[in-house]
């Protein structure tokens, strides 16, 4: 009768796991204020295009498979919408740079100003209304060409 216990509540810890994971998969959290900015990481800061009013930089690595949609989702919004640019960074042979920008997951997408500024972030598949919505204030002229 014990296992049955032990059975039925590592069900319950599994599903309640998977719903937090799931309701915190693609959500836009604004980014915490820095007491002293960080500098960026090379690559990421190579990365910025100054003509663009925010730089979305996706952290993903070889064998993310959800960061294939992802690239999908946001380089579609990046050619919709004016002043949004996007760029994917494969970290697979730069771990330092995830650990510089306290990255736990791929993808991860970070929005930039093209000074360096982080804007907001979103951990595992954004979705494209949220984040949009979320950007606006930030971008200059929304246009959907």
């Amino acid at each position: 009768m014990t296992g049955v216990w032990v059975l039925l509540g590592t069900l319950v810890v599994a599903v309640v796991a998977g719903l937090l994971l799931k309701a915190r998969n693609g959500r836009v959290r604004s980014a915490k204020p820095a007491a002293t900015p960080r500098p960026l990481p090379a690559p990421v800061a190579d990365a910025l295009d100054p003509a663009s009013a925010v730089t979305l930089v996706q952290i993903s690595t070889t064998f993310c498979a959800p960061c294939r949609h992802t690239r999908v989702i946001l380089s579609a919004l990046a050619e919709k919408t004016d002043g949004l640019h996007h760029v994917d960074l494969d970290v697979t042979e730069q771990p330092e740079v995830a650990q510089a920008l306290s990255v736990l997951r791929t993808p991860t997408t970070l929005a930039l100003t093209p000074d360096g500024r982080e804007l907001l972030r979103v951990g595992g598949v954004p979705k494209a209304p949220e984040l949009l919505a979320a950007l606006h204030p930030h971008l200059t002229g929304i246009d959907a060409r």
